[in-house]
């Protein structure tokens, strides 16, 4: 009975067993099995013997993020034939190898890779890489064409890929195994002694080698001028030359329309012979015979193309993409209407012969449909669309043409397919047929070009400018043979390839200059003449220009001498002049800089030229609406500092572009020209790039402009603005601007209405006059006096006070406003009228600023107030302090203050007025009784004619007059009289990534010293993923300690924190984390701040695919503003640099003026690890791994949030809300929309209520998915299923599927210092010097020490066990603990957290030991306030901050973050929460059940009640108090 097959996978891995003599089996990871890998791994085990083989054949088996074609080499350059089989996401990666490869007889078996839907870009991507392309569509064949590509590879020595839809193929039948008879009778045996005798020299992995596969023919010449007959079998050989010939086999149709072998034009009938690299002509030739071998054993017939359908057909469609459920529809049954369509597909995809397409066309044809499956499109067009526009139209004369219309094939069901049918053959008939319509997808379609295209006009205008001034001297490192570098899809690769090549390339030259030396040494040169002239250039050498000058010289003589030396030298002349270096690239490098090689070009600071053409027209500026943003790469270039940039348009100014290129060149350093050159079509005229060019120049769309930052040195400007309209422009505005500011020096008073048109305030004077001068601006005021006395900590006390000061001169009084602690309480007796407001601060007490005055005034029995009248006014909270023994801490200061002041005999205006932040409109429902009564009082209650009053100043008011977030940044930080920034500033700060903060545990001690706070500054730097190399932890490193506290804070968004940092070294901190590679811009602010990602340290592959997910979502929410770049990024000599000068006019494309309402959050997690609290964020991505390991899309959540305000119910945590199901490739997409939705629906006049969670919640999940969807065009997909089974991180080494090793760091609450007893900064420190692996920081606030070889282990594990960083033996308590920052350093605290919770485990260790529960991982979380910076609302058991050494505790949440706690007792110290703990941990350690972990048994005990949404979080505390308050 015969063998039969199922799968591709199994028939083509048989194949590739019996032909070659290695297999190389390339896996996502090696415990993931393949089709392939499934039936070698089979055949290893059965031992079957190969046909190629020498004894077994042997198989690799690779990751294929092991660079996996490098193992290909080696064998090859034994003699051996390689084979390969892996799916497509190899491909683009190894661009640099397949170049090299298509010149030997290797064949690539490719399973094309699927998500939603099979995606051939990878193969289009590389069609000009020089293999043999073939394309099966059935399961038959995958046979059949596996066994040709073998055959075929062997006889030309020239690369094969073969690559197929595995889907397309699932769904056929069984088939019969290949004969061994066919398979000896198709393979020139031959050929395969000939491979396996022939050795190839090691070649370096960049470096042309000069290997081509050739043909030696041999021919007669009886007649002169006779063509050269076919090539026979044995004709083919391979040849090792110096030649930098290129392949004739790529995607040229001119290659294929004509023969390019050569004539012999011999006289006489004696043979000849000649040797030419092998062309398209051959390689069909070969196959032909292949082909013709495998129908006369199987009657199956195989060409280049296929043609299916009637022979009279009208229309076709070209298929380059999945075909069967199109084949199946067609030829079942087809319906009438569809019945005369036809359909190509190519079987030989490259090379791409026209004439065999035209062959098998009908003559009938009057319309194509192209049906490309690309889901990663580079250009406007298709490539197959262009190849068959250039085959119809190279055949069609005038009056008969093929209409070519393109379409993008998407996914199609079989249910679905003749509907597909029916739309693509309407819309091909149609009088105006629609381009790139969508086939298979529920977007709508486009609208598209409506006429018949024609082949492209590549403009090759910058690289003739290259040619012109370089000449000879030009090395361009990615243009692999092509005939232009405008726009070609080439150039579009990665620059990191051509970047490696240029680095060889370096290599090569400093080898090559060593052989010179010894060359000058060496008497193997026919005359000693040589040796002069090369001793003569090897001493000016390094100097180029003098090198470039004599290298003519020492050439002649080289070439003079003959000798086999100087031949050898001569073979590299190139070098001995100074080459340009450049990489041609397009705008697609801008989407990503992190990640590209641009970053890598830039930071290596190597002598490399960029040149990087972007293609957008000026017109179509705002219609572009891509999930990513193009980011300015020559701004993200000049915040290096070290390069060289310009950016120059052809048609704008060419001298200009001259001159850059030639700066750029002489540049020593990386440089990078940005080029234009706009076109709407590709057959746009040079007169229309010319007007778009100029649109985009004059308007400054496109500016043109210099940056060289050596021009310093020579005393000349950086930058250079060569824009001749906005130059004139910018004179005109400095001009205005100087003179403003000078006005504004000289008239302080109009300093803050003159600064309103620069949308901000001028910093207030930080040091308040004293009270007699500010009475002296009072003397000859009529009315009554008034002193108005605050004493505030959050500032609504003190903007009541001077609103009412206000209010008081319109009436005519009057007034002045002061803290209380400002005040001299000495002249208190003498006052007249006092009005005192104050909040309530802890536990009853005072705000800081007024404590002192406080307490002179409980303290003293002499003070005599009874020529006083007097007022007070409190802002507090009812609820506060819900239980009643609490109750008398409301308002507590107001009601103190009040009854002292009486009680020293001062006489009441009104009596004390009580602002409840329980009543509907807050406190500023009792302050709307009471200051009436104080107007009535004073007898000023009845004027008229008051001035209307100006809204306070809000925080939408800030941002919308910042000018995209400059405010006075600038002079405040200029300002050194103190140490601190105006509040309007320090608001616009956060956007740039630092808070202002005292030292609150100074802050007495200085007041008294009557000394400002102990202002510094808090830096958080924006680190997508929290993954930083070792060079940049070194950085870190020194940073804490040149700028701040000598401490590092690692956050519970994985970033670094700093703290302490002095004004005056704010700047100089920022310039540093640039030069890290860092950034802080939106790392705080109502802006997407730093996108989470789960660390994964045991599947790396996969946390790559996420973490590049999280960065791309980090990247494209980035605002846009320059003002980050200006304030902060100053030269060496501290002079402000505008990057792009004072020409830019900022743009918000996805925020607008006054960015969001509210702060935005993303975070990714991977199930079955929820580190990053998925639930806790705005939006929250759960990543869903595909079939093959590899992510496939995300669940996406929305509407989480942690912040809250104590006992207001109107706030609250939230779980976020599930929407559905997306893409990986439209998940950038949606976060956008997201944001946006929260832009422009986000309450922005409460921003306690301005978070996405009540934007949902208000809205309503159904109706916010359904705007999501709107805007996106698509909707949600179900929900895919997953599992979450913890939140902690897993301590200790963990190896991944790479062999690679992790280690995670216990850092407690995140605190990176050294103390006495554990030098933890110092160990890391040392760490990171040994510049192995790379530093993955947590959501838990942890460190691993990730991607670390098995060799370098041992000296990671020598330091950390010299610094106790290997120490583990923590209880799982304290393991699974974590906290904010809290004091000294945060504002907002209202207890310590960072500090304190580690002295509080301690406190509880003996407890949980008595009661076994040591080992036992509970989710303990600390806040020093209810804002969340810890998500405290998702531990199992939390305490928040209420009053200093008071906190809220809450139970009951889930252990895997999927859950909100709830309040279980409020207001509780330390004796009564270790009271609370240990009879809490006692029991559960008696009634737990197996695996039940502490959050979940706290509600089946009954303990708390289980908070199953947001908006019931206040619902049912089990605080008997709290509920008493209700």
């Amino acid at each position: 009975m015969e063998s039969v097959s199922s799968s591709a996978g199994e028939v083509i891995a048989r194949i590739a067993y019996l032909l070659s003599d290695v297999v190389i089996s390339v896996q996502p990871a090696l415990r993931i099995e393949t089709d392939f890998s499934k039936s070698l791994q089979q055949l290893v085990g059965e031992k079957a013997h190969g046909l190629v083989a020498k004894g077994l054949p042997d198989i690799l088996f690779i990751r294929q993020n092991d660079d996996p074609l490098l193992s290909a080499f080696e064998p090859i350059n034994s003699g051996r034939l390689v084979s390969v089989t892996t799916n497509s996401a190899i491909l683009l990666p190894s661009i640099p190898h397949l170049y090299k490869l298509a010149q030997f007889p290797v064949v690539i078996h490719v399973s094309l890779s699927c998500s939603q839907s099979i995606d051939y870009s990878d193969i289009s991507s590389i069609r000009q890489c020089g293999f043999t392309f073939l394309e099966s569509e059935t399961l038959q064949e995958a046979q059949d064409l596996a066994l040709s590509a073998h055959a075929l590879a062997i006889k030309t020595g020239k690369g094969v890929i073969h690559f197929f839809d595995p889907g397309n193929l699932s769904l056929d039948d069984p088939i019969v195994n290949e004969s061994q008879d066919l398979i000896q009778k198709v393979v020139d045996w031959e050929s395969v002694k000939e491979s396996h005798t022939l050795k190839e020299s090691q070649a370096s992995l960049y470096a042309d080698d000069g290997r081509l596969a050739t043909i030696t023919e041999t021919a007669p010449s009886h007649n002169r001028g006779a063509s050269i007959p076919p090539t026979a079998p044995n004709d083919i050989s391979v040849q090792t030359t110096a030649s930098h010939q290129s392949s004739s086999v790529g995607s040229s149709v001119r290659e294929s329309s004509t023969d390019s072998r050569q004539t012999l034009s011999s006289a006489t009938s004696v043979e000849s012979t000649t040797t030419r690299p092998i062309s398209s002509e051959d390689i069909y030739h070969s196959l032909l015979k292949i082909w013709a071998v495998i129908s006369s054993e199987t009657n199956r017939k195989y060409n280049a193309f296929k043609y299916t359908g009637p022979e009279d057909a009208q229309a076709a469609l070209f298929i380059f993409g999945s075909t069967g459920v199109f084949v199946d529809q067609l030829e079942a049954d087809a319906p009438d209407d569809l019945k005369n369509l036809g359909i190509i597909t190519a079987r030989l995809y490259r090379p791409w012969l026209a004439s065999e397409l035209l062959k098998e066309i009908p003559g009938t044809i009057k319309r194509i449909a192209v049906l490309e499956q690309l889901r990663t499109k580079t250009t406007k067009w298709g490539p197959v669309l262009l190849d068959l526009l250039s085959t119809v139209n190279s055949r069609s004369t005038p009056g008969d043409k093929i209409l070519i219309v393109g379409f993008q094939l998407e996914h199609v069901e079989s249910a679905t397919a003749l509907q597909a049918l029916r739309g693509i053959y309407q819309n091909l008939h149609s009088p105006s047929p629609l381009q790139n319509l969508t086939v298979g997808r529920s977007k709508p379609f486009k609208q598209g070009q409506k006429t018949s295209l024609e082949k492209p006009k590549v403009e090759g205008a910058y690289w003739k400018i290259l040619t012109q001034v370089f000449g000879e001297h030009l090395y361009v490192a990615n243009r692999l043979g092509a005939n232009d570098a405008g726009i070609s899809s080439t150039i579009a690769a990665s620059p990191e390839y051509g970047f490696g090549s240029l680095l060889a390339r370096i290599e090569r030259k400093q080898k090559f200059m060593k052989e010179i030396q010894e060359a000058a040494k060496t008497p193997d040169f026919a005359t000693d003449i040589p040796r002069n002239w090369l001793s003569k250039w090897s001493l000016i050498a390094e100097d180029s220009a003098k090198a470039s000058s004599l290298a003519p010289d020492v050439i002649a003589r080289l070439a003079v001498d003959g000798s086999k030396l100087a031949n050898q030298l001569l073979s590299s002349k190139e070098f001995f002049f100074d080459e340009s270096r450049w990489l041609i690239g397009s705008d697609a490098w801008a989407y990503d800089l992190g990640n590209s090689g641009v970053h890598h070009v830039l930071a290596s600071d190597a002598d490399i030229n960029m040149l990087i053409i972007d293609t957008q027209p000026y017109s179509e500026r705002a219609a572009k609406d891509s999930p990513r943003r193009k980011k300015d790469i020559g701004l993200y270039a000049m915040n290096f500092g070290n390069a060289y940039v310009a950016s120059v348009a052809v048609y704008g100014s060419y001298t200009q572009v001259l001159e850059a290129m030639i700066e750029a060149d002489r540049f020593k350093g990386p440089s990078v020209v940005l080029a234009y050159l706009p076109y709407n079509k590709e057959d746009d005229s040079p007169l229309t790039v010319l007007r778009e060019t100029k649109n985009a120049v004059d308007a400054g769309y496109w500016p043109l402009y210099r940056w060289n930052p050596n021009n310093e040195d020579k005393g000349e400007p950086n930058f250079s603005l060569d824009s001749p309209r906005i130059r004139q422009e910018l004179e005109g505005f400095l001009r205005r601007d100087n003179q403003l500011s000078q006005l504004m020096r000289r008239h302080p008073n109009f300093s803050n209405s003159l600064s309103e048109s620069y949308g901000s305030e001028v910093r207030a004077l930080q040091k308040r006059k004293a009270k007699n001068a500010y009475g002296k601006l009072l003397e000859g005021l009529f009315g009554a006096p008034l002193t108005i006395l605050y004493a505030s900590d959050n500032g609504n006390a003190e903007n009541l006070a001077k609103r009412l000061c206000n209010r008081g001169k319109n009436r005519g009084l009057k007034t002045m406003a002061m803290a209380m602690d400002d005040y001299p309480i000495e002249d208190l007796p003498a006052e007249e009228n006092v009005v005192i407001i104050t909040s309530t601060a802890g536990q009853g007490e005072f705000p800081q600023n007024g404590r002192s005055f406080w307490e002179t005034i409980k303290g003293s029995g002499d003070i005599e107030l009874s020529s006083v009248h007097f007022a007070v006014f409190g802002l507090g909270d009812s609820h506060y302090w819900p239980r009643k023994q609490d109750k008398i801490f409301y308002n507590k200061p107001a009601k103190d203050l009040d009854a002292r002041i009486a009680f020293l005999g001062a006489k009441k205006l009104a009596d004390v007025g009580l602002g409840d932040d329980q009543d509907p409109d807050g406190y500023q429902t009792g302050y709307g009784e009471w200051e009436p009564k104080l107007w009535h009082a004073l007898g000023v209650d009845n004027v008229e004619g008051l001035p209307e009053e100006p809204a306070p100043l809000t925080n939408e008011d800030i941002k919308a007059q910042s000018n995209f977030l400059r405010g006075t940044i600038v002079e405040g930080l200029n300002d050194e009289t103190t140490g601190a920034i105006s509040a309007s500033d320090s608001q616009l700060t956060k956007f740039h990534g630092t808070y202002m903060e005292d030292d609150r545990d100074l802050r007495d001690e200085r007041k008294a010293q009557g000394l400002e706070p102990a202002y510094a500054f808090m830096i958080r730097c924006r680190v997508p993923g929290g993954v930083a190399t070792p060079s940049q932890w070194l950085q870190m490193d020194a940073i804490s300690s040149a700028h701040g506290n000598e401490t590092m804070k690692l956050t519970t968004r994985q970033t670094f924190q700093f703290h302490g940092i002095i004004k005056g070294k704010l700047r100089g901190a920022m310039r540093a984390i640039n030069r890290a590679l860092m950034t802080t811009l939106a790392a705080c602010g109502d802006v997407n701040r730093n996108v989470m990602c789960s660390t994964m340290p045991e599947r790396s592959a996969y946390h790559r695919d996420v973490y590049e997910v999280s960065k791309k979502i980090d990247q494209h929410l980035l605002p846009n503003t320059t003002a980050y770049h200006e304030i902060w990024l100053r030269d060496e000599n501290n002079k402000k640099v505008k990057v792009a000068g004072d020409a830019i006019v900022d743009q918000e494309p996805l925020y607008g003026p006054t960015y969001l309402p509210r702060k935005f959050k993303v975070t990714i997690a991977v199930p079955p690890y929820n580190d990053t609290d998925v639930f806790a964020h705005c939006v929250g991505l759960i990543a869903i791994k595909g079939a093959n390991g590899r992510l496939d899309g995300f669940n996406v959540l929305a509407g989480g949030g942690m912040g809250v305000t104590h006992n207001n119910k109107k706030t609250f945590p939230r779980t976020g809300s599930m929407l559905g199901y997306v893409s990986t490739s439209n998940i950038v997409l949606v976060c956008e929309k997201i944001m946006l939705i929260q832009r422009d629906h986000g309450d922005r006049k409460n921003r306690k209520h301005a978070r996405l969670k009540y934007t949902i919640e208000d809205m309503g999940v159904n109706v916010f998915r359904e705007k999501v969807e709107e805007l996106v065009g698509f909707k949600f997909e179900p929900p895919r299923s997953y599992h979450f089974d913890k939140n902690v991180d897993t301590f200790g080494w963990q190896k991944d599927e790479q062999g690679k090793n992790h280690f995670t760091f216990f850092i407690e609450n995140g605190r990176i210092e050294d103390t006495a007893d554990f030098l933890m900064r110092t160990g890391l420190r040392e760490i990171a010097k040994l510049n192995r692996g790379e530093f993955r920081l947590t959501g838990n606030q942890h460190l691993i020490l990730s991607n670390l070889a098995d060799e370098d282990k041992p000296i990671v594990e020598t330091l950390m066990k010299k610094y106790h960083l290997d120490n583990l033996q923590f209880t799982g308590l304290r393991l699974s603990s974590s906290a904010c920052v809290a004091f000294p350093t945060c504002g907002l605290a209202m207890a310590e957290s960072e500090r304190y919770l580690p002295v509080l485990i301690s406190k509880l260790e003996n407890c949980l030991e008595e009661n076994g529960l040591s080992q036992a991982s509970i989710v303990m979380r600390m806040t020093g306030c209810p804002n969340g910076c810890a998500r405290p609302w998702l531990a199992e058991v939390a305490f928040v901050g209420k009053a200093y050494g008071a906190y809220n505790m809450y139970l009951g949440g889930g252990y895997y973050g999927q859950r909100l706690n709830k309040l279980y007792r409020s207001s509780i110290k330390e004796p009564e929460i270790l009271d609370i703990m240990q009879g809490l941990l006692k029991q559960y350690s008696l009634e737990r059940e197996q695996g039940e972990h502490f959050g979940d048994w706290t509600i089946r005990a009954g303990i708390i009640k289980e908070t199953k949404e947001g908006k019931y979080f206040h619902d049912d505390v089990a605080d008997e108090d709290a509920e008493d308050e209700e």
